[in-house]
């Protein structure tokens, strides 16, 4: 697998509170950071043998990992499961799985999408045009849409999967927790798509780092060969395991989010801001004050994260207690 090393430079990405202390010094600490799409209310971690710690992970145990993940997000078997030490890790693998073509994504949403795809070798483009994408070697959607929440339906993926062949098709559903029930194409079983599925997102366990690839069987061969072994770490494979196969803390936080996500919209629409998109882990507003909107709630210590090559767009994520929701209110009252 080669990658071009001039297109290397990281992109900015939220979640950076060194970055917001530097351009906010003199804010109130801490900072109250809503800059990411992580759940705020985090899966409870269990108490793990000092052995998780100490030994390489046993294949038994990434095994079970593997079921548990087949179920939950609705993969055919375990032989369709890749777990990798977070999502973003496996995006230069997953690149890599279609020869150095054409690639089209289908934006605007998470750049590392395109970056990495033209490290991979690719000629890649981002458009708007979902039709652009069916002329594609390698095409990637991002479902739930990241920053807007756009949603495209599941059939309409399975029909550019099957415009697409023999070129593959990435669906990075990393959002998808908090989807419609039926909109994954996971369990789709076909032989030229790649489901890209985050861990640590809606558990709110970023720092685990553990995500998933769900692919046909010789695809999922191929990615769990380039990661190697051992690539999940011991404690990722056992709270993974046990998070995933918790459905009443599934089903009761999907709930909660949604309710924290509407008092949101009413905090936001109560400022003046109108809410154009988003999912129930962050909203979007967009408003031709976003630059000096950044800078007020940067100055009251509230981090939210704003986009270069969008400038009226802002994404919110959830506060997490009732002394960050007061900060926030009282920060987009704040005279400008």
């Amino acid at each position: 697998m080669e990658f071009r090393t001039d297109l290397a430079a990281p992109l900015w990405h939220g979640g950076d509170l060194d970055a917001a202390r530097r351009l906010f010094p003199a804010a109130p600490q801490p900072f109250v950071d809503l800059s990411t799409g992580i759940n705020p209310f985090s899966y409870p971690l269990p108490r793990l043998a000092a052995e998780t710690f100490t030994r390489l992970p046993e294949p038994a145990a990434i095994d079970r990992l593997a079921a548990a993940a087949a179920k939950a997000y609705g993969a055919p078997s375990a032989d369709h499961v890749v777990a990798a030490p977070g999502g973003q890790i496996l995006l230069p693998f997953v690149a890599a799985l279609a020869r150095p073509g054409r690639a089209a994504v289908l934006g605007p949403t998470y750049a590392e999408h395109a970056r990495v795809a033209a490290l991979a070798g690719h000629a890649t483009q981002e458009t708007s045009d979902i039709r652009a994408l069916a002329k594609a070697d390698l095409a990637i959607v991002v479902n739930p849409n990241n920053p807007d929440g756009r949603l495209l339906p599941r059939d309409a993926l399975l029909a550019l999967a099957d415009a697409l062949d023999p070129g593959l098709l990435v669906v990075d559903e990393a959002f998808m927790d908090v989807g419609p029930p039926g909109a994954s194409v996971a369990g789709a079983g076909r032989r030229n798509i790649v489901v890209l599925r985050s861990f640590g997102k809606f558990y709110g366990l970023a720092g685990l780092r553990l995500g998933f690839a769900l692919a046909a069987p010789e695809l999922a061969r191929r990615l769990r060969a380039a990661l190697g072994p051992w690539a999940v770490s011991g404690p990722a494979i056992a709270i993974g395991a046990l998070a995933l196969a918790d459905e009443a803390w599934n089903e009761a936080t999907r709930a909660r989010l949604a309710a924290t996500a509407s008092r949101l919209d009413e905090v936001l629409s109560g400022a003046g801001l109108k809410v154009t998109g988003g999912t129930s882990l962050f909203r979007l507003v967009r408003t031709p004050a976003a630059h000096e909107l950044f800078d007020r709630l940067g100055g009251a210590g509230i981090y939210v994260r704003r986009f270069a090559e969008q400038p009226t767009w802002l994404r919110l994520g959830l506060p997490a207690s009732e002394p960050q929701w007061v900060r926030l209110a009282a920060a987009l009252a704040a005279p400008t």
